[in-house]
């Protein structure tokens, strides 16, 4: 068995989550003698990235190549794993997702993941995925494409249903769920395990466990939470009150998905902070370019693990360590066997050498199993809509998304983002 990845990693002008990556592969798990191929449109992003990746690797002593392309299929023959982290122009579009509903009195928390802002974002985002995939199909055909960029679950349906790729998603969802609830108990994360099966950003913590001793928490945290701070994360605790277990991630993600979500607000539509988003990216390259002049001192915790698992499912793939991830976004085929099998659910997963395998935590509960049913109708829609590129099809799924009150409001939205998006929409099949 080869030892050595080549890993391509597109999108890797993403400053903070590059320097998330390099974290684990250099500080916490064992890459050594591995090729990281950085892929990027950006030649300076680029550049600072493979810099950077290039400082870690020297200061963890851990001997790894970095090369650097804007070239994706020169970088793609060879690849074992190919990472994706990508949008399309992010943070612009992503204001118009939800601007524009806005204006015309759609309540959307986020605009990313569900409403009409996560139908927009899946519409751009997929064709640009299949041009990877379909390359990768070609090029490196073995090779494990690991999905970081959102609307994940949409992402992993459509390859799961159209590609002839090994995928897997992964996001940080359910570690801060386990946050959320260590808060609560007033105990450290490390203290506290949890297994949670759903919908990425919309899965439920099946199990609360003492890391320790294996007791169930459920029993304590019913009983602190009922005199906790009412302030905090409002609606995924009166979720948790009527449906007894604990979603996550966060009131902001949640409410994407449900008609009365806007309520985590305070019934205000305050969206994503934008500006302030831009002033810690800013703010973080300067640092980033700062370390790199040596003018700047790097942070101790550039040199710690970040606790995210790409590093961890390129090792476990790579040396068959055959490890258990908290949780993964797949497709379906049973993992979840109360919601549809053409869906992408969010489930723990064993990687070994063999690839990615969902491990079943067995049926929701039926209420849950009902409330995320709706969500995965939309989400199944607006998936045949962006693969299509079918505007019909694009009505449809905002006319059964929950978010959506209005029919002319549906259809004024479709045709305003519709042509804001239109270069990027094109049939994937």
């Amino acid at each position: 068995m080869c030892n050595t990845a080549k890993i391509v990693f597109i999108g890797a002008g993403s400053a903070s989550f590059g320097l998330t990556l390099f974290r684990d592969m250099f500080f916490a798990e064992n890459l050594r003698g591995s090729t990281v191929v950085l892929v990027d449109t950006d030649p300076v992003a680029l550049a600072r990235m493979a810099a950077l990746g290039r400082l870690l690797a020297a200061k963890a002593g851990v001997d790894v190549t970095i090369e650097t392309t804007t070239d994706r299929r020169a970088a793609l023959p060879g690849a074992t794993h190919v990472l994706n982290a990508t949008a399309i122009d992010r943070m612009r579009l992503w204001r118009h997702d939800y601007e524009i509903p806005k204006k015309h009195g759609i309540r959307q928390t986020l605009g990313e993941n569900g409403g009409p802002g996560g139908l927009f974002f899946t519409m751009r985002t997929l064709p640009m995925v299949f041009d990877f995939v379909h390359d990768v199909e070609e090029l490196c055909p073995d090779a494990l494409f690991v999905n970081f960029s959102n609307p994940e679950s949409r992402i992993v349906m459509a390859l799961g249903k159209y590609a002839k790729v090994r995928v897997v998603g992964l996001c940080e969802g359910i570690f801060g769920a386990r946050s959320q609830v260590a808060h609560i108990l007033e105990r450290p994360e490390a203290t506290i395990d949890v297994w949670g099966a759903g919908l990425n950003h919309f899965q439920w913590l099946l199990d609360i466990r003492d890391h320790a001793t294996g007791a169930d928490l459920y029993p304590l945290l019913r009983e602190k939470e009922a005199t906790h701070d009412p302030a905090f994360i409002p609606l995924d605790r009166t979720l948790f009150r009527a449906f007894g277990l604990w979603p996550t991630c966060g009131d902001s993600h949640t409410g994407e998905f449900l008609a009365y979500g806007w309520e985590a607000d305070g019934g205000e539509d305050v969206g994503y902070d934008f500006a302030g988003d831009a002033r810690m990216r800013e703010e973080f390259r300067a640092q980033v370019d700062g370390v790199l002049a040596g003018t700047g001192e790097m942070p101790d915790w550039w040199t710690m693990p970040s606790g995210e698992r790409g590093a961890a499912v390129i090792a476990a793939t790579l040396h068959n360590e055959r490890r258990v991830i908290e949780s993964g976004v797949v497709y379906n085929r049973g993992a979840v066997p109360n919601l549809p099998a053409d869906l992408a659910v969010e489930v723990p997963i064993v990687a070994d050498a063999a690839g990615i395998h969902p491990v079943s935590l067995g049926p929701l509960p039926d209420p849950i199993a009902k409330l995320l049913a709706v969500q995965a109708s939309v989400q199944q829609l607006a998936v045949e809509a962006a693969v299509h590129a079918s505007k019909e099809l694009a009505l449809e799924a905002l006319l059964i998304d929950p978010v959506v009150a209005s029919t002319a409001a549906a259809k004024a939205v479709l045709d305003e983002l519709w042509e804001i998006d239109r270069p990027y929409i094109r049939a994937c099949v």
